[in-house]
């Protein structure tokens, strides 16, 4: 039987795709999903919601402290979208902004394959922009109009700024000055 130091050895050049941040990943992914089967999508866009918010609040405090100010503009909140997703690995870009909304793009997800059939992780990115959107503009409504958790290629996802018909008939969730 081989000794403890001499497996540890084996074991650290063995080809298992292990490290912290795959790991992490698997858990969420696995957890969302036991979610979504015993309690439903919905609810679990509900509890993932409730972390989401928790998540935004905290990084909103930072973004304030790292610029220097207490409120921002249109502009630098979509900086601020796209850089704390480029932060943990996303790939986010600016489509297009104006006084109606936000459009963002984004074509790796921060959780790569492990967010593949669990739609449930995509209220982590509806909740941190959407708490941080209204947080500093006053009202925004987040629509995630395509998923790579989905099967879509992208996410495309409309941060809306004021209530417009646009904003009313686009399926999503809504978030209020706290």
């Amino acid at each position: 039987m081989a000794d403890l130091t001499e497996t540890l050895a084996r074991l650290r050049d063995a080809d298992i795709p292990l490290e912290r941040d795959v790991f992490i990943r698997t858990m969420l992914r696995e957890l969302a999903g036991t979610l979504q089967e015993v309690v439903g999508l919905a609810e679990a866009e509900g509890f993932i919601s409730v972390v989401g918010q928790r998540i935004a609040d905290e990084l909103d405090a930072e973004y304030r402290r790292a610029l220097g100010q207490d409120r921002l503009g249109r502009a630098e909140v979509a900086a601020v979208l796209v850089d704390l997703k480029r932060r943990i690995q996303g790939g986010f870009r600016v489509v297009s902004q104006d006084d109606d909304a936000i459009v963002l793009e984004n074509d790796a997800c921060p959780f790569a394959e492990k967010v593949d059939g669990r739609p449930a992780l995509c209220m982590m990115t509806s909740n941190v922009f959407g708490t941080i959107a209204a947080e500093h503009l006053g009202w925004a409504k987040v629509e995630l109009a395509e998923t790579i958790a989905t099967g879509s290629r992208r996410c495309l996802v409309h941060v809306h700024l004021r209530r417009s018909a646009a904003a009313d008939a686009a399926p999503g969730r809504e978030f209020m000055q706290g």
